[in-house]
């Protein structure tokens, strides 16, 4: 007969109850967003009816109070169901693969943003991005990537006013 040590029962209580670590989780963020909230300098001569600290505040609260009913469904014995897993076979390994070439195609773009702006860079991203997921087609996918990483560029400079490096293209724009 086998006895059952306290670090074997604590571990097990642990596991049986691990969404609390999401509880911990939310508790820390909502008391960031409250200090950060909290410390938004106002004047009062500059603020409307409702402030700058109103909205942060609010989501800082409703973090704290979406934790706090988390834990407590938890502790009551809620458990939230696993995922069938929709056409994925849950005991295969992870593809480190994939994952580390959709990492190297947003390194790049991060790297290269500042040196050929972003039409250039944002290309190799989404280039980089249909590689690592699969495509091979080595004139569509450029051309696609090159198409979307312009159209990208020219939405958000142009139309929402954000402004992207161009890069060497600038003038193009």
């Amino acid at each position: 007969m086998t006895t059952v040590t306290e670090p074997d029962q604590r571990r097990s209580w642990f596991r049986e109850h691990s969404e609390l670590g999401i509880c911990v989780l939310l508790v820390v963020l909502g008391v960031l967003v409250l200090t950060d909230a909290l410390s938004i300098p106002t004047d009062f001569a500059q603020r409307g009816p409702v402030g700058p600290k109103a909205v942060p505040i609010l989501v800082g609260s409703l973090l704290l109070v979406v934790a706090a009913l988390l834990a407590r469904d938890v502790l009551r014995g809620g458990k939230g169901e696993a995922e069938a897993g929709e056409d994925v076979d849950l005991s295969a390994p992870a593809d480190w693969r994939t994952v580390l070439l959709l990492c190297g195609a947003f390194l790049a773009n991060a790297a290269l943003i500042g040196v050929v702006g972003f039409p250039i860079s944002g290309a190799i991203l989404f280039w980089g991005s249909a590689y690592a997921l699969g495509s091979r087609n080595l004139v569509r996918d450029p051309l696609i990537a090159a198409g979307l990483s312009i159209f990208t560029f020219v939405m958000f400079n142009n139309l929402l006013g954000v402004p992207l490096p161009g890069g060497p293209l600038m003038e193009v724009f």
